[in-house]
Protein backbone atom coordinates (compact mmCIF):
# COMPACT_ATOMS: atom_id res chain seq x y z
CA UNK A 1 0.00 0.00 0.00
CA UNK A 2 1.55 3.64 0.16
CA UNK A 3 2.50 5.53 3.57
CA UNK A 4 0.61 8.50 5.16
CA UNK A 5 3.31 10.59 4.14
CA UNK A 6 3.36 9.80 0.82
CA UNK A 7 -0.51 10.56 0.63
CA UNK A 8 0.61 13.90 2.33
CA UNK A 9 2.99 13.94 -0.59
CA UNK A 10 0.24 13.39 -3.12
CA UNK A 11 -1.98 15.88 -1.61
CA UNK A 12 0.06 18.61 -1.37
CA UNK A 13 1.44 18.09 -4.91
CA UNK A 14 -1.66 18.76 -6.94
CA UNK A 15 -3.04 22.15 -7.95
CA UNK A 16 -6.33 23.46 -5.62
CA UNK A 17 -9.54 21.82 -6.32
CA UNK A 18 -11.11 25.17 -5.73
CA UNK A 19 -8.66 26.83 -8.09
CA UNK A 20 -8.40 24.65 -10.73
CA UNK A 21 -5.11 26.59 -12.58
CA UNK A 22 -5.46 24.18 -15.35
CA UNK A 23 -8.39 25.61 -16.37
CA UNK A 24 -8.54 27.51 -19.85
CA UNK A 25 -10.55 31.04 -19.23
CA UNK A 26 -13.78 30.74 -21.03
CA UNK A 27 -14.86 33.28 -23.37
CA UNK A 28 -18.27 33.39 -21.74
CA UNK A 29 -18.04 37.05 -20.53
CA UNK A 30 -18.69 38.69 -23.46
CA UNK A 31 -21.65 36.29 -24.97
CA UNK A 32 -23.13 37.27 -21.27
CA UNK A 33 -22.85 40.94 -22.25
CA UNK A 34 -24.18 40.20 -25.73
CA UNK A 35 -27.03 37.87 -24.68
CA UNK A 36 -29.64 41.18 -22.95
CA UNK A 37 -32.77 39.47 -21.86
CA UNK A 38 -31.29 36.03 -22.84
CA UNK A 39 -33.41 33.72 -20.88
CA UNK A 40 -34.62 29.69 -20.26
CA UNK A 41 -38.07 29.75 -20.56
CA UNK A 42 -38.81 25.59 -20.63
CA UNK A 43 -37.01 22.85 -19.15
CA UNK A 44 -38.09 19.13 -19.60
CA UNK A 45 -36.62 15.66 -19.89
CA UNK A 46 -37.37 12.36 -21.23
CA UNK A 47 -36.36 8.79 -20.71
CA UNK A 48 -35.06 7.73 -23.90
CA UNK A 49 -35.20 4.22 -25.58
CA UNK A 50 -31.18 3.70 -25.95
CA UNK A 51 -30.84 -0.02 -27.21
CA UNK A 52 -31.87 -3.24 -26.37
CA UNK A 53 -30.61 -2.89 -22.72
CA UNK A 54 -33.71 -0.21 -22.32
CA UNK A 55 -36.20 -2.78 -23.00
CA UNK A 56 -37.99 -4.05 -19.93
CA UNK A 57 -35.84 -1.71 -17.65
CA UNK A 58 -39.23 -1.52 -15.15
CA UNK A 59 -40.38 -4.53 -15.04
CA UNK A 60 -39.22 -7.08 -11.67
CA UNK A 61 -36.93 -9.16 -12.65
CA UNK A 62 -37.18 -13.26 -11.21
CA UNK A 63 -34.42 -15.37 -9.57
CA UNK A 64 -34.16 -18.99 -9.51
CA UNK A 65 -32.88 -19.07 -5.82
CA UNK A 66 -31.26 -16.39 -3.06
CA UNK A 67 -27.71 -17.40 -4.80
CA UNK A 68 -28.45 -16.66 -8.33
CA UNK A 69 -25.46 -15.04 -10.09
CA UNK A 70 -28.65 -12.76 -11.58
CA UNK A 71 -28.79 -10.71 -8.13
CA UNK A 72 -25.16 -9.38 -8.61
CA UNK A 73 -25.44 -8.28 -11.80
CA UNK A 74 -29.24 -7.06 -11.22
CA UNK A 75 -28.46 -3.23 -12.10
CA UNK A 76 -32.27 -2.23 -11.37
CA UNK A 77 -34.21 0.46 -13.84
CA UNK A 78 -31.82 3.62 -13.08
CA UNK A 79 -28.89 2.15 -13.91
CA UNK A 80 -26.41 4.68 -16.68
CA UNK A 81 -26.53 3.68 -20.34
CA UNK A 82 -29.52 1.59 -20.18
CA UNK A 83 -31.57 4.62 -18.42
CA UNK A 84 -30.54 6.92 -20.51
CA UNK A 85 -32.47 10.48 -20.13
CA UNK A 86 -32.35 13.53 -22.57
CA UNK A 87 -33.37 17.28 -21.20
CA UNK A 88 -34.54 19.74 -23.49
CA UNK A 89 -33.77 23.35 -22.58
CA UNK A 90 -35.48 26.14 -24.37
CA UNK A 91 -34.69 29.80 -24.44
CA UNK A 92 -36.91 32.95 -25.22
CA UNK A 93 -35.23 33.60 -28.08
CA UNK A 94 -35.69 30.47 -29.45
CA UNK A 95 -32.41 28.67 -28.95
CA UNK A 96 -33.30 25.36 -27.82
CA UNK A 97 -30.52 23.10 -26.45
CA UNK A 98 -30.47 19.09 -25.80
CA UNK A 99 -28.28 17.00 -23.05
CA UNK A 100 -27.80 13.58 -22.40
CA UNK A 101 -27.76 12.40 -18.49
CA UNK A 102 -29.19 9.13 -17.16
CA UNK A 103 -31.15 8.05 -14.44
CA UNK A 104 -34.33 7.12 -15.81
CA UNK A 105 -37.57 8.17 -14.24
CA UNK A 106 -35.84 9.11 -11.44
CA UNK A 107 -33.75 11.26 -12.87
CA UNK A 108 -36.43 13.14 -14.26
CA UNK A 109 -38.54 13.76 -11.15
CA UNK A 110 -35.92 15.19 -9.68
CA UNK A 111 -35.21 17.85 -13.07
CA UNK A 112 -39.20 18.21 -13.07
CA UNK A 113 -38.96 18.84 -9.12
CA UNK A 114 -36.41 20.28 -7.67
CA UNK A 115 -33.58 21.40 -10.61
CA UNK A 116 -35.90 23.13 -13.31
CA UNK A 117 -36.87 25.98 -11.09
CA UNK A 118 -33.48 26.87 -10.51
CA UNK A 119 -32.89 26.94 -14.12
CA UNK A 120 -36.18 29.03 -15.22
CA UNK A 121 -35.67 32.53 -16.07
CA UNK A 122 -31.96 32.36 -15.67
CA UNK A 123 -30.04 33.38 -18.09
CA UNK A 124 -28.06 29.83 -19.82
CA UNK A 125 -24.66 31.33 -20.61
CA UNK A 126 -24.06 31.71 -17.06
CA UNK A 127 -23.80 27.94 -17.09
CA UNK A 128 -20.52 27.25 -14.54
CA UNK A 129 -22.73 29.75 -12.05
CA UNK A 130 -25.87 27.18 -12.78
CA UNK A 131 -23.51 24.26 -12.17
CA UNK A 132 -22.59 25.32 -9.11
CA UNK A 133 -25.91 26.86 -7.81
CA UNK A 134 -27.18 23.20 -8.66
CA UNK A 135 -24.68 21.25 -7.23
CA UNK A 136 -24.90 22.67 -4.29
CA UNK A 137 -28.24 22.53 -3.77
CA UNK A 138 -28.77 18.55 -3.58
CA UNK A 139 -25.24 18.16 -2.10
CA UNK A 140 -27.22 17.12 1.04
CA UNK A 141 -28.75 14.34 -0.63
CA UNK A 142 -27.12 13.32 -3.42
CA UNK A 143 -23.07 13.93 -3.65
CA UNK A 144 -23.34 10.56 -6.13
CA UNK A 145 -24.44 8.77 -8.14
CA UNK A 146 -28.17 9.34 -9.46
CA UNK A 147 -28.34 13.54 -9.03
CA UNK A 148 -25.23 14.21 -11.35
CA UNK A 149 -26.53 12.11 -13.67
CA UNK A 150 -29.93 14.41 -13.79
CA UNK A 151 -27.14 17.52 -13.49
CA UNK A 152 -25.60 16.14 -16.66
CA UNK A 153 -28.65 16.34 -18.95
CA UNK A 154 -29.55 19.65 -17.87
CA UNK A 155 -25.56 21.10 -18.00
CA UNK A 156 -24.95 19.98 -21.33
CA UNK A 157 -28.16 21.47 -22.97
CA UNK A 158 -27.05 24.11 -21.40
CA UNK A 159 -23.53 24.56 -23.31
CA UNK A 160 -25.61 23.30 -26.38
CA UNK A 161 -27.10 26.66 -25.81
CA UNK A 162 -24.14 28.48 -25.39
CA UNK A 163 -22.67 26.97 -28.45
CA UNK A 164 -25.71 27.70 -30.54
CA UNK A 165 -25.73 31.45 -29.20
CA UNK A 166 -21.65 31.84 -30.09
CA UNK A 167 -22.37 30.00 -33.46
CA UNK A 168 -19.37 27.95 -32.23
CA UNK A 169 -18.65 23.85 -31.93
CA UNK A 170 -18.80 23.48 -28.33
CA UNK A 171 -14.87 22.15 -28.07
CA UNK A 172 -13.72 25.45 -29.94
CA UNK A 173 -15.72 27.22 -26.20
CA UNK A 174 -13.74 24.90 -24.04
CA UNK A 175 -10.09 26.23 -25.05
CA UNK A 176 -7.97 26.15 -28.17
CA UNK A 177 -7.51 22.58 -28.76
CA UNK A 178 -4.25 21.78 -31.01
CA UNK A 179 -6.06 19.10 -33.11
CA UNK A 180 -9.24 18.01 -34.98
CA UNK A 181 -9.19 14.41 -34.66
CA UNK A 182 -8.06 11.70 -32.24
CA UNK A 183 -7.80 8.19 -32.78
CA UNK A 184 -10.63 6.26 -31.51
CA UNK A 185 -10.76 2.61 -29.34
CA UNK A 186 -13.61 0.04 -30.16
CA UNK A 187 -15.39 -1.65 -27.53
CA UNK A 188 -16.16 -5.19 -28.84
CA UNK A 189 -17.93 -6.22 -31.90
CA UNK A 190 -15.93 -7.63 -35.11
CA UNK A 191 -12.04 -6.65 -34.07
CA UNK A 192 -11.11 -8.15 -37.52
CA UNK A 193 -13.58 -5.58 -39.62
CA UNK A 194 -12.39 -2.75 -37.46
CA UNK A 195 -8.93 -3.74 -38.30
CA UNK A 196 -9.38 -3.49 -41.37
CA UNK A 197 -11.35 -0.23 -41.82
CA UNK A 198 -8.00 1.35 -39.81
CA UNK A 199 -8.65 1.50 -36.07
CA UNK A 200 -5.53 0.07 -34.11
CA UNK A 201 -7.31 0.72 -30.51
CA UNK A 202 -9.32 -2.44 -28.58
CA UNK A 203 -11.57 -3.15 -25.61
CA UNK A 204 -12.68 -6.48 -24.56
CA UNK A 205 -15.50 -6.38 -21.72
CA UNK A 206 -16.31 -9.02 -19.44
CA UNK A 207 -18.79 -9.01 -16.52
CA UNK A 208 -15.96 -9.82 -14.01
CA UNK A 209 -15.18 -10.23 -10.30
CA UNK A 210 -15.02 -13.41 -7.79
CA UNK A 211 -18.17 -14.43 -8.88
CA UNK A 212 -17.81 -15.05 -12.62
CA UNK A 213 -17.75 -18.70 -13.46
CA UNK A 214 -14.57 -20.24 -13.83
CA UNK A 215 -15.64 -21.56 -17.27
CA UNK A 216 -16.54 -18.52 -18.77
CA UNK A 217 -13.55 -16.50 -17.17
CA UNK A 218 -11.30 -19.02 -19.01
CA UNK A 219 -12.86 -18.24 -21.95
CA UNK A 220 -12.54 -14.27 -21.51
CA UNK A 221 -9.38 -14.71 -21.03
CA UNK A 222 -8.58 -17.33 -23.98
CA UNK A 223 -10.30 -14.64 -26.06
CA UNK A 224 -8.24 -11.93 -25.12
CA UNK A 225 -5.26 -13.97 -25.64
CA UNK A 226 -6.19 -14.93 -29.19
CA UNK A 227 -7.39 -10.92 -29.91
CA UNK A 228 -3.62 -10.05 -29.03
CA UNK A 229 -2.29 -13.02 -31.39
CA UNK A 230 -4.49 -11.76 -34.18
CA UNK A 231 -3.94 -8.03 -33.70
CA UNK A 232 -0.28 -8.32 -33.33
CA UNK A 233 2.53 -6.71 -30.92
CA UNK A 234 1.70 -2.64 -32.25
CA UNK A 235 -2.00 -3.12 -31.21
CA UNK A 236 -3.35 -1.24 -28.39
CA UNK A 237 -5.60 -3.91 -26.52
CA UNK A 238 -7.42 -3.42 -22.93
CA UNK A 239 -9.84 -4.89 -20.84
CA UNK A 240 -13.19 -4.21 -19.05
CA UNK A 241 -14.15 -5.95 -15.64
CA UNK A 242 -17.16 -3.91 -14.82
CA UNK A 243 -16.95 -5.22 -12.07
CA UNK A 244 -19.05 -4.68 -8.95
CA UNK A 245 -17.59 -6.61 -5.60
CA UNK A 246 -13.72 -7.49 -7.16
CA UNK A 247 -11.19 -8.30 -4.84
CA UNK A 248 -7.41 -7.03 -4.80
CA UNK A 249 -6.40 -10.77 -4.65
CA UNK A 250 -9.02 -12.12 -7.08
CA UNK A 251 -7.54 -8.54 -9.33
CA UNK A 252 -3.97 -9.45 -9.14
CA UNK A 253 -4.13 -13.05 -10.14
CA UNK A 254 -6.62 -12.14 -13.16
CA UNK A 255 -4.24 -9.75 -14.44
CA UNK A 256 -1.45 -12.00 -14.07
CA UNK A 257 -3.46 -13.94 -15.86
CA UNK A 258 -3.68 -11.92 -18.87
CA UNK A 259 -0.01 -10.28 -18.29
CA UNK A 260 1.45 -12.09 -22.09
CA UNK A 261 -1.59 -9.88 -23.80
CA UNK A 262 0.36 -6.86 -23.09
CA UNK A 263 -2.77 -4.56 -22.49
CA UNK A 264 -2.36 -1.37 -22.31
CA UNK A 265 -4.98 -0.74 -19.47
CA UNK A 266 -7.39 -2.61 -17.59
CA UNK A 267 -10.45 -1.19 -16.27
CA UNK A 268 -12.65 -1.58 -13.44
CA UNK A 269 -11.15 -4.68 -11.51
CA UNK A 270 -12.71 -3.55 -8.44
CA UNK A 271 -16.10 -2.19 -7.08
CA UNK A 272 -15.84 2.05 -7.98
CA UNK A 273 -16.01 2.63 -4.00
CA UNK A 274 -13.24 0.31 -3.33
CA UNK A 275 -10.61 3.48 -3.86
CA UNK A 276 -8.05 2.23 -1.43
CA UNK A 277 -7.68 -0.72 -3.85
CA UNK A 278 -7.42 0.61 -6.54
CA UNK A 279 -4.13 2.48 -5.30
CA UNK A 280 -2.79 -1.15 -4.10
CA UNK A 281 -3.51 -2.29 -7.63
CA UNK A 282 -1.20 1.10 -9.02
CA UNK A 283 1.48 -0.60 -6.81
CA UNK A 284 1.29 -3.86 -7.36
CA UNK A 285 0.50 -4.46 -11.22
CA UNK A 286 0.23 -0.71 -12.59
CA UNK A 287 2.19 0.90 -15.07
CA UNK A 288 3.76 3.54 -12.91
CA UNK A 289 4.72 0.72 -10.00
CA UNK A 290 6.51 -2.23 -11.33
CA UNK A 291 3.89 -3.49 -12.93
CA UNK A 292 3.09 -4.30 -16.55
CA UNK A 293 -0.49 -2.34 -17.29
CA UNK A 294 -2.16 0.65 -16.49
CA UNK A 295 -5.13 0.79 -14.11
CA UNK A 296 -8.09 3.19 -15.16
CA UNK A 297 -11.36 3.53 -13.18
CA UNK A 298 -13.92 6.45 -12.98
CA UNK A 299 -16.51 5.50 -15.34
CA UNK A 300 -18.38 5.12 -12.04
CA UNK A 301 -17.46 8.15 -10.23
CA UNK A 302 -19.24 11.50 -9.95
CA UNK A 303 -17.88 15.28 -10.50
CA UNK A 304 -14.20 16.81 -9.06
CA UNK A 305 -14.67 15.96 -6.23
CA UNK A 306 -15.24 12.59 -6.41
CA UNK A 307 -11.76 12.19 -8.96
CA UNK A 308 -9.98 14.33 -6.97
CA UNK A 309 -10.38 11.72 -4.37
CA UNK A 310 -9.11 9.39 -6.70
CA UNK A 311 -6.42 11.09 -7.92
CA UNK A 312 -4.84 12.44 -4.08
CA UNK A 313 -4.86 8.76 -3.18
CA UNK A 314 -3.28 6.93 -6.25
CA UNK A 315 -6.22 4.88 -7.20
CA UNK A 316 -5.91 5.00 -10.87
CA UNK A 317 -3.64 5.92 -13.79
CA UNK A 318 -6.24 6.80 -16.43
CA UNK A 319 -9.37 8.37 -15.73
CA UNK A 320 -12.88 7.82 -17.44
CA UNK A 321 -15.17 10.35 -16.92
CA UNK A 322 -18.53 9.45 -18.72
CA UNK A 323 -19.81 13.19 -19.67
CA UNK A 324 -23.41 12.17 -19.40
CA UNK A 325 -23.12 11.00 -15.61
CA UNK A 326 -20.58 12.52 -13.99
CA UNK A 327 -22.15 16.07 -14.42
CA UNK A 328 -22.27 17.52 -17.16
CA UNK A 329 -19.44 18.99 -19.35
CA UNK A 330 -18.68 21.55 -16.44
CA UNK A 331 -17.70 18.92 -14.46
CA UNK A 332 -15.84 17.36 -16.78
CA UNK A 333 -13.68 19.94 -17.77
CA UNK A 334 -12.87 20.83 -13.69
CA UNK A 335 -11.81 16.73 -13.43
CA UNK A 336 -10.05 17.14 -16.72
CA UNK A 337 -7.64 19.80 -15.44
CA UNK A 338 -7.70 17.79 -12.54
CA UNK A 339 -6.27 14.97 -14.37
CA UNK A 340 -3.68 17.26 -16.35
CA UNK A 341 -2.21 18.60 -13.14
CA UNK A 342 -1.46 15.54 -11.73
CA UNK A 343 0.29 13.81 -14.83
CA UNK A 344 -2.11 11.16 -15.60
CA UNK A 345 -4.11 10.26 -18.48
CA UNK A 346 -7.73 11.44 -19.31
CA UNK A 347 -9.60 8.96 -21.71
CA UNK A 348 -13.11 9.28 -21.07
CA UNK A 349 -15.52 6.94 -21.43
CA UNK A 350 -17.53 7.30 -24.57
CA UNK A 351 -15.53 9.46 -26.13
CA UNK A 352 -16.63 9.80 -29.27
CA UNK A 353 -19.63 10.41 -28.73
CA UNK A 354 -21.11 14.06 -28.51
CA UNK A 355 -21.04 14.30 -25.40
CA UNK A 356 -17.73 13.41 -24.54
CA UNK A 357 -15.39 14.50 -27.57
CA UNK A 358 -15.47 18.04 -27.10
CA UNK A 359 -13.86 17.31 -23.32
CA UNK A 360 -11.22 14.49 -24.92
CA UNK A 361 -10.03 17.29 -27.60
CA UNK A 362 -8.95 19.84 -25.40
CA UNK A 363 -7.30 17.02 -23.21
CA UNK A 364 -3.76 17.14 -23.82
CA UNK A 365 -3.17 13.46 -21.98
CA UNK A 366 -5.78 11.70 -24.01
CA UNK A 367 -4.84 9.72 -26.93
CA UNK A 368 -8.36 7.38 -27.60
CA UNK A 369 -11.95 7.83 -27.74
CA UNK A 370 -14.12 5.37 -27.46
CA UNK A 371 -16.60 4.18 -29.76
CA UNK A 372 -18.92 1.51 -29.61
CA UNK A 373 -19.48 -0.39 -32.94
CA UNK A 374 -23.50 -1.01 -32.91
CA UNK A 375 -25.45 1.91 -31.99
CA UNK A 376 -29.42 2.48 -32.35
CA UNK A 377 -30.68 5.80 -34.78
CA UNK A 378 -30.73 8.26 -31.61
CA UNK A 379 -27.32 6.90 -30.51
CA UNK A 380 -26.14 7.74 -34.04
CA UNK A 381 -27.43 11.53 -33.91
CA UNK A 382 -25.28 11.58 -30.96
CA UNK A 383 -21.79 10.34 -32.13
CA UNK A 384 -19.13 12.46 -34.20
CA UNK A 385 -18.04 10.78 -37.46
CA UNK A 386 -15.09 8.41 -37.78
CA UNK A 387 -13.18 8.32 -40.50
CA UNK A 388 -10.01 5.77 -41.38
CA UNK A 389 -10.08 5.36 -36.82
CA UNK A 390 -10.24 9.07 -35.95
CA UNK A 391 -13.28 10.60 -34.47
CA UNK A 392 -13.61 13.93 -36.42
CA UNK A 393 -14.27 17.62 -35.08
CA UNK A 394 -17.87 18.58 -35.61
CA UNK A 395 -18.00 21.73 -37.09
CA UNK A 396 -22.01 22.58 -36.21
CA UNK A 397 -22.94 24.99 -33.34
CA UNK A 398 -23.34 23.44 -29.62
CA UNK A 399 -22.16 20.03 -29.44
CA UNK A 400 -23.34 19.43 -33.44
CA UNK A 401 -25.89 16.62 -32.78
CA UNK A 402 -28.29 15.91 -35.66
CA UNK A 403 -31.51 15.88 -31.95
CA UNK A 404 -34.67 17.14 -32.66
CA UNK A 405 -37.41 17.52 -30.10
CA UNK A 406 -39.45 15.48 -32.51
CA UNK A 407 -36.64 12.22 -32.98
CA UNK A 408 -36.45 12.57 -28.49
CA UNK A 409 -40.61 12.32 -28.38
CA UNK A 410 -40.13 9.10 -30.90
CA UNK A 411 -37.88 7.49 -28.88
CA UNK A 412 -39.42 8.41 -25.40
CA UNK A 413 -39.55 5.23 -22.93
CA UNK A 414 -42.79 4.64 -22.07
CA UNK A 415 -43.28 3.35 -18.50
Amino acid sequence: MFSRRKLLGRMGSYASLAALSGLTPLPLGQLIAQSGSLRIRDVRAYPIYINERSKGLYEPPSFDSDDDLRRWNYGGPFEQLPSAIIAIVKTDQGITGFGMGAGGSAAVEIIDKHLKHLLIGADPLRVEQLWDQMYTSGVLYGRRGLFPMALSALDNALWDIVGKFADKPVHELLGPAARDRIPIYQTNGDFAAAFAAGIRNFKRTTQGGPRIPETTLNRFIDSVLEDRDKLGPDVRLMTDCVSRDGTVEWAVKFAERLRPANLYFMEELLSPDDVFGYAELVNRIGGKGEGWTRIACGEHEYTQYGFDVLIRLGSAEILQPDITWCGGTTAGRRISALVEAAKLEFIPHRGASSWGFPIALNAPSCSMAESFPVGSAILDAMSCEVVNGFVIAPSGPGFGTTLSEQMVLDHQLRI
